[in-house]
Formats: C-alpha cells, structure tokens, sequence
C-alpha cells in the first residue's frame, strides 16, 4: 500500500488550527439526526486532537446546495448531534471561508472544536476551484482528511486543500484504506467477492476488475438473472438486462483468462409476485416458469457458497444476493453472512464489506459487527472495487 501520513506523524499541534474534513452528511428525522453512525466514526480523531490542544475545525458538506446557501442544507442543523455524541458543546461558524469564518476561529482555544458550514454552499468545492482551496487553507494550518466515504470526489475540501497544506489521514481514513487494502491491495489468497445488486449495468466497471483480482465472484440479485441469461437460462419475469447479455459473456472470458471462477445459482426461490411472503417455490434455475420470477438463491446453492468460503482467506462483499428487504427473500444473504461472520470470528477469513443495502443487509443479519471491517461508504467503497483513483486518497500519499 502507497504510504500516507497518520496522526502518528502529525507532531505537536498545540493551538494549531487543524482542518478535519469528515462526513456529517447524515439522515435527518424531524429535524434532529437520524443515525450517528458517520459523526460517531469521526469521533476518535476530533477527540484525539482536542487532546493534544488542536484548535479542530470540521469541514464537511450537508446535501446537495449546488453552491447556494440554503437554510435547510445548514450544517447548523446537525449540531445537536454533534454535541451529544462528543459529550460538550461545540461552535457553529456560519461561514467556511472569509473573514467571517477567520473572525468565528479567532475566539477558539486549544482544545475547542467548531463546525464550519456546508462547504458545498461554495460554487468553488464543487469544481475544485484553486481560489476556494486557497481561501480554506488560509484559515489552517494542517489538514486531516477523515472522510473515506467522500475521497472519490476531487472537491476543494477533499483533493484541493490537501495539496495546499500538510495532509493527514484521519484515525477512520486510515482504518478504512488499511481494511482496504487488506481486502483487495495486498489480500490473502484465495480471495472471494460477493457482488449482488439489481443491475449489472451498475457495476460492470466492478465486475471487470474483480475477476482479474479475485479467486472466486459470487454474483447474486438481480444481476445474476443477466447471467443466467447470457448461459441460456429462461428466467421468466425476473428483473434481467437482456441487452447485456453480450456484456456478461466478456465478463465471463475475462474470468476464464484470469482464472477466475464465477459462482451463479443454480437452485432459486421463485414467486409470481414481488411481495411479503407470498406463494413461493424452490427450483432448479431451468424450471423457472414463465410468469415467475427469481428473488433469491435457493438453499443448495447457498450451501455451496458457504463452501467456498470456507476455502478462502479474504472476503469482499457489496450487494445482496437476494430480495433481502422484503421476506422471505432474505434468507441466502442472511445464511451465507452469518457464514462470513463464524468464519471471520474464528480467525480463518479477513471479511470486508461495503455499501448502503450492504451494511443494512449485514444488520438485518445480526452479523455486521462480527466482520473484519464495514464500510458505510457507498460511491468511494464502489470506486474502490472498480479499480478507480480516489483523489482524496491521493492527494494524502507521502
């Protein structure tokens, strides 16, 4: 892995004005934060300086502005948060740059955090303006990116502001892109990926790249349905991408050049209408009628899967294999996770996943907690597994 400074390199930053870009872009319930999750990941970083006598300065953006101000995209608005996950009171400076926002630091001390507002408020973070980067960098003086989930974008507060001041991955960055790395960078072999979804035309980039990285792919949701269908299989009325059947057939030759073994089902839950527990039937991939449709991987077929984990050393998981959210289609994704997770509680497997319904199916399960590592970014996680650059990640590299 391409080295990037920690807080570990940091050095002494007593008074110092430390830039913390973190992701409090979070869910909003009655105006009040829905979910901590992504203020409390940036909690041991903000801590860790405010220790050390930092004057910490979070930069984050808030919705999608589209450079205008905007009352209801007011960072203002997760203060409350904040707070009572920090333990104490925290300031809100109503500008991120300017003398307005130089004014608010001013009054800070050693050890006091402020929230700047929404970035994003600024027509120059977007388009990674030099002048908005320059107009952040004069108001710090070191920078700590700690926001995984936005280093796929090349903004001012991501790539521009790191290029101007000394750069520092946060305690969560760094957590993520060493998970990250154990998972894809340098993996212990076999490696296996689980990539499930409603469509391949989503994740054709992360099919490409995972079959010249992988051992095994398991391909599972709607999207198996595409390549079922490029091998000859009638799938009925199951959600499938016909006119990607030629997409999945390279797919498939890239996998045999690159030895790598892509796993489909071949027993499936049929049902002739997409709702809470209906009618189903378990049947061979080549018995689905034609007013069916696939909405999960049948029992033999999962039995299998968790065979091929139990072989493998490293796990990379996005996507579920079934119809998770509506029951019983649930039950594949359930079983092979709890799987993944005895595995990676016995020590034989490194076990990272990532994404929106990955982390919401992972809980469902009961089994997040018992993974090597979870990311809860969706964009920046899926970049990663396409092989992408991440210009966030890039601009920290020694």
């Amino acid at each position: 892995m391409t080295a990037f400074k920690t807080l570990d390199d940091i050095g002494d930053v007593t008074g110092k004005r430390v830039l913390v870009r973190v992701d409090l872009n979070v869910p909003m319930n009655d105006g009040a934060v829905g979910d901590r999750t992504r203020i409390e990941a940036a909690m041991p970083t903000i801590r860790e300086l405010a220790a050390k006598g930092a004057i910490v300065l979070l930069l984050a953006h808030f919705g999608r502005p589209k450079g205008a101000k905007n009352p209801t995209q007011s960072l203002s608005l997760v203060m409350g948060g904040v707070e009572d996950v920090l333990g104490h009171s925290v300031m809100f400076i109503p500008e991120c740059i300017g003398e307005g926002a130089k004014a608010g630091i001013a009054v800070l001390a050693a050890g006091d955090v402020a929230v700047l507002e929404n970035t994003r408020f600024y027509p120059g973070e977007e388009t990674n303006d030099p002048a908005f980067a320059d107009a952040l960098a004069e108001i710090g003086d070191l920078y700590v990116n700690d926001a995984f989930s936005a280093a796929h974008r090349a903004h001012g507060s991501t790539e521009g502001i790191a290029r101007r001041l000394p750069a520092y991955a946060g305690r969560a960055m760094e957590a993520e892109l060493k998970a990250l790395d154990a998972a894809l960078g340098n993996p212990a072999h076999p490696v296996a990926a689980v990539v499930g979804g409603a469509k391949v035309s989503s994740k054709i980039g992360v099919l490409r790249h995972l079959v010249t990285k992988v051992d095994h792919l398991i391909i599972g949701g709607g999207m198996a349905n595409t390549f079922l269908a490029a091998r000859g299989v009638d799938v009925g009325k199951s959600l499938c991408e016909h006119e990607l059947v030629d997409t999945a057939n390279a797919i498939f030759d890239a996998a045999d050049a690159a030895g790598c073994t892509i796993h489909l089902p071949y027993d499936v839950v049929v049902a002739k209408q997409f709702a809470p527990n209906p009618p189903t039937r378990t049947v061979n991939v080549h018995e689905v009628a034609a007013d069916e449709m696939i909405l999960d991987v049948g029992p033999a077929a999962t039995e299998a899967l968790a065979d091929v984990l139990k072989n493998c050393r490293t796990l990379v998981w996005n996507g579920p294999l079934g119809a998770f959210e509506t029951p019983p289609f649930d039950t594949a994704t359930v079983a092979l996770a709890k799987t993944a997770a005895a595995l990676t509680r016995e020590g034989s497997l490194i076990s990272v996943a990532g994404g929106g319904d990955t982390v919401a199916a992972l809980n469902h399960a009961g089994v997040a907690k018992d993974f090597t590592f979870v990311s809860t970014a969706g964009g920046a996680f899926l970049e990663w597994m396409e092989g992408k650059p991440l210009p966030g990640v890039d601009a920290l590299k020694a």
